[in-house]
């Protein structure tokens, strides 16, 4: 056996921005009335209150949402186990925000901690105008809409550089954080090396977090531009079979959007997961992007990482076309024998 490649750490994966772990939330973030809790209820499939008043959410409605995947929806059949644990996208539905949150107006400390316990955010624009649906600024305007919501969480993450530290005791990295956001920037519109993102790391600033953009608009517009509208998709909660609801994507001649925004939001987060599968489970394991083989191991069990030698696993494409476990270790050991065997 050739000796071991040393690792430069050339290949490793960039340091991620954000709290390290598996169990991270995306917050649901936007104007009062724009469409948040019937997002939520949509995407969760769950009950909370959409009402057409500023306000109607005012503690955090939290859920968690399974990832759609259709290779775990093939195991769960080849499988047929008596246990099935898909990966889940924490979900939180934040009260709307107002012109002024980070001065307090409208509850808005609360609210914007809300936001900060969370690691990613859906930030929902409303496009479609309804006189029977209040808008808080008077008149619908995405633009200004965005605008009102970017200033208001720079503004909370300025706030906490300029309470927390002085300016003698802020280190260079966080002296480029204050005049980002002095500037009217996101932070995360920045490059950090590791050494400045173990410091952002210490502080979780809200304008350091992926932002996953969402449009909220009329069914008609929805249909006609084929973007995102709550609308739509609420009418296709209410279908209570698959078929009804093809028919209903058929009729209208546009397809649902949620799968495509849950795995966007379960990527923003930096998870993915992989699977174990036989007749007493299949289940997805989540670990961080760049988590190496004996840490992912310990998330099964811890004494799986302690006494780690190798791992023994199969590409899903190959156990497909295989079509089972030990046809696919047949093929790959055929592989492995004729790579050995190969003239140079």
């Amino acid at each position: 056996m050739p000796p071991k490649k040393k690792d430069d750490g050339a290949n490793a994966p960039p340091p991620l921005i954000g709290r390290i772990g598996t169990n991270l939330k995306i917050g649901i973030v936007g104007l009062p009335n724009v469409g948040k809790s019937t997002f939520f209820n949509v995407l969760t499939k769950s009950q909370a209150n959409a009402e057409n008043f500023p306000f109607c959410t005012i503690d955090p409605n939290e859920s968690r949402v399974p990832v759609p995947d259709e290779r775990y929806n093939f195991l769960c059949e080849h499988y047929q186990p008596a246990s099935k644990v898909p990966a889940f996208l924490n979900v939180v539905d934040i009260a709307g925000l107002v012109k002024g949150a980070h001065e307090g107006k409208g509850l808005g400390n609360a609210f914007l901690s809300n936001i900060k316990a969370c690691d990613a955010i859906f930030h929902v624009v409303r496009a479609f105008s309804d006189e029977e649906v209040i808008h808080v600024e008077g008149d619908v305007d995405p633009s200004r809409d965005l605008q009102i919501i970017h200033d208001e969480l720079r503004l909370k993450d300025l706030e906490a550089v300029n309470k927390q530290l002085e300016p003698l005791e802020r280190t260079e990295c966080l002296k480029k954080v204050h005049e980002c956001l002095n500037s009217g920037k996101w932070v995360r519109n920045l490059h950090f090396d590791a050494k400045e993102i173990d410091i952002l790391n210490q502080h979780l600033f809200i304008t350091a977090k992926p932002v996953i953009y969402l449009v909220n608009m009329s069914e008609k517009d929805y249909i006609r531009k084929k973007n995102k509208c709550a609308a739509f998709e609420l009418n296709l909660l209410d279908l209570q079979t698959e078929e009804e609801k093809q028919a209903y994507i058929k009729e209208k001649g546009a397809p649902s959007a949620l799968e495509k925004i849950v795995v966007t939001g379960y990527k923003a987060l930096g998870l993915i997961y992989f699977f174990t599968g036989g007749k007493d489970e299949v289940k997805c394991w989540t670990i961080q992007k760049g988590t190496k083989a004996p840490q992912a191991a310990g998330r099964i069990h811890t004494d799986m990482e302690k006494g780690f030698i190798m791992a023994e696993v199969m590409a899903y494409n190959d156990f497909h076309e295989a079509g089972s476990d030990a046809a696919c270790k047949l093929k790959q050991d055929t592989y492995a024998m004729n790579l050995v065997n190969c003239e140079p």
